[in-house]
């Protein structure tokens, strides 16, 4: 946007109030401990500090919760406070808080806290987080089990038995986080004079946090103002509450000032969400011509601690189980699912949420029948695929989908790299000893999720989103919308709506995003619902707005309604498309003299109007996605020599954003795929919490990717976009995986663990 580009961008570190207080939160060193802060007045005495405040205080003002959903049968979690209040049960939990009059005064202050710590037993492995002998981390739950799920079709173990061949395989994937531009930040503004509550926060979900400080504070909604100017990215991270949010809350009203929090890169790592930790067993079953018959998975997720508010931690191995095998036609499945607690930083949804997974296992699993059978991988899918035709229909998970493009997608893409030609190429390079791999990934993707995602489980999180249009008196249009900005160019892209539905041109629509006083309630940025959600809204308050300026026209010009139009900022005739009357000439009429207007002429230049997906749980995306990599066996290094994508996100709006929409999210998977983990010891400490240990991908490690569409528009909206934010961290790892894989074959080795490292591709081969 252009005030990027003029570095007139405000993030939450911009924003600079009167008798502005900054906050450090002292974080456990231990995974699991017990603690007494013993010494406080040494820091309350340095130059600068204000407050030292803990847990006990807050708790006062602020009530805690607990992340469960009650869709989710079953799940339990242990309650939550702003600070921990005797037992820490990660690295990285805050215990208490040091405000000062600068951020510097208060870490230095930071320095001379003393506090006893007990170390306890740890929860680091939650492939044993269930076994008897192993601790409990809140004994109150009586086990370390959040959630569990089954989901069966029945009959599949009958399928199993017909199939002609049965593979199975197990996949791990790491833990990653978000490293997002800015860091997560909130600024806290108690006003106790009126008793009302203004937050500027770098988040998603304005109207979702207005909503949790209200009711975890008790204050009326309308005194909670929630602010989200720029955000510099977030991806999923700043999707969520964190104890550090209401922390800082509590911290303004007790402190009656502006209190300030900007998480660095180092916390970050320890208290932004982790993602992705999974274990999973698959097993396919097929006939001797490819045919699945039957696809079943064991999932077991590590989750932290604590489930995350008001999402839960459950929410993305559910994802897994409701999405593994989705592109494809079987009936029999079954997915079990195990979502357990352990001493790591909590884990909640992330670019993708669950996608990746249930992509690569699937993918990883159908390449795997493909060769045992001797099949060409590219039509083993051609062969199972749900064909174009044959929507709407439900997946084997149960899910109904309205209408995807396998067919069409893989067409498409085996054009796209000419796939034949690489075939030989690798054949011939082969014989030079000389190993490259092609490997393919057809995804499917939830977005624009109704009630039934959150609403449905009884969380306060709208499915629902507002825009507001209003023709101004110098005939610019004025665009609020609930869905907000953070390097999308959502707001680049209501504006097109707008001025395509009104009639006016793109540069007179002003956009404003992000701030529950201003723009009509609405659920956010998240779940690839921008243009699908938000964008539909903003095109029916455009279309109804384009209505009233008609008959408002008909009656300043004495013509008949039908035989006007607005374009271009115009009041047209319809058949000649002759100009009649400017749109700010009209506006002036309204605003400025309506003393010479009609005594029934009312003219309504605002509107509102709300949209929420309908009649299908989702909308579904689809695509597919093709790697070509070169492994070198020497050295176990993979390079990635090309990538190809092709994404059908419904009506694409926006042709340039959607393909550097999608690249940028390949490229996040990419970074799961081969280069990103949080690693930890045995005592569940975090061991690469830093940008020089914690590996992301480079643009000199990044091939050329390719992306081409195909477009089923939704019926379920006018718009008919469905979205394009997510899609393509799906692809890359199974993707890569197969294509590494592939180079791998003349070796009889496989890998499916991920990150993909040197280390495990040498491994695989017996080198080391």
């Amino acid at each position: 946007m252009k005030r990027h580009l003029e570095g007139r961008g405000t993030y939450v570190d911009d924003i600079a109030l009167p008798r502005l207080a900054h906050v450090v939160y002292l974080r456990s060193p231990f995974a699991h401990a017990r603690f007494t802060i013993t010494e406080t007045d040494v820091a309350l005495g340095m130059p600068g500090v204000i407050a030292v405040v803990d847990g006990n205080a807050i708790a006062e003002l602020c009530t805690p919760w607990v992340a469960t959903l009650a869709h989710l049968q079953g799940m339990k979690s242990a309650p939550q406070y702003p600070l921990a209040l005797d037992r820490a049960c990660w690295q990285g939990e805050p215990i208490l808080a040091v405000v000062a009059e600068t951020r510097q005064q208060a870490e230095d202050a930071i320095q001379a806290i003393e506090v006893d710590w007990d170390e306890l037993p740890v929860v680091h492995d939650m492939e044993t987080a269930l076994l008897p002998s192993t601790t409990i981390i809140h004994p109150e739950l009586g086990d370390n089990l959040c959630f569990t799920k089954t989901i069966d079709t029945g009959g599949v173990d009958e399928a199993f038995a017909q199939a002609d061949l049965v593979v199975e395989e197990t996949y791990r994937f790491g833990r990653v986080t978000g490293v997002t531009m800015e860091g997560r930040s909130v600024l806290a503004d108690f006003d106790p004079s009126e008793r009302k509550l203004t937050v500027y926060q770098s988040h998603q979900a304005p109207h979702m946090m207005q909503d949790l400080y209200a009711r975890h504070f008790d204050l009326p909604e309308n005194a909670v103002r929630v602010i989200c100017k720029d955000v510099g990215g977030a991806f999923g991270i700043k999707v969520h509450s964190y104890s550090d949010d209401f922390a800082t809350v509590a911290l303004s009203i007790i402190l009656k000032r502006p209190v300030k929090f900007v998480a660095d890169r180092l916390e970050s790592f320890v208290s932004d969400i982790h993602a992705r930790e999974h274990v999973v067993h698959a097993r396919l079953g097929v006939k001797s011509d490819g045919e699945i018959v039957a696809f079943e998975i064991d999932d077991l997720t590590g989750v932290g601690p604590y489930s995350v508010y008001p999402r839960t931690s459950a929410i993305e191995g559910n994802q897994v189980l409701s999405v593994a095998g989705g592109p494809y036609k079987h009936k029999q499945y079954r997915g079990h699912l195990k979502v357990v607690y352990q001493n790591k930083v909590p884990t909640s949804q992330y670019r993708g949420v669950g996608h990746p997974i249930a992509c690569g296992v699937t993918e990883g699993i159908v390449e795997l029948a493909a060769h045992r059978l001797g099949i060409d991988t590219l039509q083993m899918r051609h062969k199972n695929v749900m064909p174009d035709d044959g929507y709407p229909c439900k997946g084997a998970s149960g899910i109904q989908i309205e209408r995807l493009s396998h067919q069409q997608s893989l067409k498409k893409i085996e054009e796209m790299m000419d796939y034949q030609a690489l075939r030989r190429e690798q054949a011939e390079l082969r014989s030079r000893n000389i190993y490259r791999g092609i490997g393919f990934a057809v995804l499917v993707e939830l977005t624009n999720p109704s009630a039934a995602f959150y609403g449905v489980g009884g969380a306060r999180i709208s499915a629902l989103d507002g825009a507001s249009v209003r023709l101004e008196p110098s005939g610019v249009v004025t665009c609020h919308v609930g869905v907000g900005e953070q390097g999308q160019g959502t707001e680049t892209i209501f504006a097109q709506i707008a001025a395509d539905a009104i009639g006016v041109d793109m540069k007179h629509v002003n956009v404003v995003t992000g701030d529950t006083q201003a723009t009509p309630y609405g659920g956010g940025t998240w779940a690839s619902r921008g243009a699908g959600i938000g964008g539909e809204a903003v095109l029916q308050a455009g279309l109804a707005l384009r209505e009233n300026i008609r008959k408002f026209a008909a009656v300043a010009l004495k013509k008949d309604e039908a035989q006007l139009d607005v374009l271009e900022d115009w009041i047209v005739d319809f058949t000649s498309q002759e100009r009649l009357m400017a749109l700010s000439e009209l506006a002036r009429l309204a605003y400025f003299r309506p003393d010479i207007l009609p005594a029934d002429a009312r003219p309504e230049l605002a509107v509102t109007r709300h949209f929420a997906q309908r009649g299908f749980p989702f909308t579904f995306t689809n695509g597919v996605q093709a790697s070509y990599v070169e492994v070198d066996v020497e050295t176990g290094f993979v390079k990635l020599l090309k990538h190809w994508a092709v994404e059908d996100c419904g009506r694409i709006l926006n042709p340039m954003l959607v393909n550097e929409q999608v690249r940028g999210a390949i490229v996040q998977g990419i970074g799961g795929a081969l280069f990103e983990e949080c690693l930890y010891d045995e005592n569940a400490l975090l061991r690469n919490g830093s940008m020089a240990d914690y590996l992301v991908p480079m643009a000199a490690e990044m091939p050329d990717i390719e992306v081409a569409h195909v477009e089923t528009p939704t019926a379920t909206s006018q718009l008919g976009a469905k979205g394009a934010g997510e899609a393509g961290t799906a692809g890359p790892p199974g993707a890569i995986m197969n294509a590494i894989n592939d180079a791998l074959a003349p070796f009889n080795a496989r890998v499916t663990s991920q990150p993909i490292t040197p280390e495990k591709v040498l491994k695989a081969i017996g080198s080391v």
